[in-house]
């Protein structure tokens, strides 16, 4: 017979309880956060919940839509699959820090340009999942694009404007290589 972990004096085999919270510092935006959070808080509940962050997205909260898509040391992640404290120390980079008022970063111009969302709900994750490809390098013809880019989805429909906006960031980055 198995014994029964409610009943179980503390102590008597069961497991401790994990701290209610600890300390998390990550670079957000270029900015040092230093935020205190249960060990099981997501990247992205951090982002929205404790750093007042809002506009990464929470879609599916399984790693499936793309919304929630983050760069973490340049490199795309889906926030919601990640914990914070797997983060500490790392500079994380979320679409309000891509692009300020008045300034927008290439990729948020061409996006408007392209007319490239509709509700704009996925629009950060996919800002920020163009990102993450551009610096990857990995992105050269529309085919890469599509390929690199399926893990975003939009349920509008605005693919033909998203594919026209970061491939006109990407020839444009490749021009200036060239130089």
């Amino acid at each position: 017979m198995k014994p029964n972990l409610t009943t179980m004096p503390a102590g008597a085999g069961a497991l401790p309880a994990p701290p209610a919270t600890g300390h998390v510092t990550l670079l957000i935006n270029g900015v040092k956060r230093e935020l205190e959070l249960a060990p099981w808080t997501s990247l992205l509940d951090a982002l929205r919940e404790y750093a007042d962050l809002t506009g990464t997205k929470k879609g599916c909260d399984h790693g499936q839509c793309g919304s929630c898509t983050v760069l973490v040391n340049g490199k795309r992640i889906n926030s919601c699959l990640t914990l914070a404290v797997m983060q500490d120390g790392n500079e994380v980079t979320t679409i309000e820090g891509l692009g300020q008022e008045g300034n927008l970063h290439p990729l948020q111009q061409a996006f408007i340009d392209h007319d490239a969302f509709q509700c704009g709900y996925c629009t950060p994750g996919q800002i920020c999942s163009a990102q993450g490809l551009i610096n990857e390098g990995r992105a050269h013809t529309e085919d890469e694009i599509r390929e690199l880019m399926s893990g975003n989805l939009c349920r509008c429909g605005a693919y033909v404007g998203i594919l026209a906006a970061v491939k006109e960031v990407v020839d444009k980055q490749k021009g200036e290589l060239r130089s």
